[in-house]
């Protein structure tokens, strides 16, 4: 499992400035995704983590979709930079 995982795309001074801001919410959510998935790579059998896991990709997912409605700029540079999906090549 891997301990000091972390995600540098919010600068140190505007995490401690911005902790209640959208993109800050998803960047923690996907600090807590990856740190439960590899958790789970090795619990398998861990259903109260599973369960977490599923709360967590809901609300991220609900944080998400809200930003590609109001900010759909901060959307795209905010998937782009975590890594979250795949982006569609037409």
């Amino acid at each position: 499992m891997v301990k000091n995982f972390s995600i540098s795309v919010i600068s140190k001074k505007e995490n401690k400035e911005n902790r209640g801001s959208i993109e800050f919410q998803i960047l923690n959510f996907t600090k807590k995704i990856r740190r439960l998935t590899s958790h789970l790579k090795l619990h398998k059998k861990d259903f109260l983590s599973q369960k977490g896991l599923r709360k967590i990709l809901g609300k991220r997912h609900r944080l998400l979709a809200y930003l590609s409605k109001k900010l759909k700029i901060c959307y795209k540079d905010l998937i782009e930079k975590l890594e979250i999906r795949d982006t569609k090549t037409h």
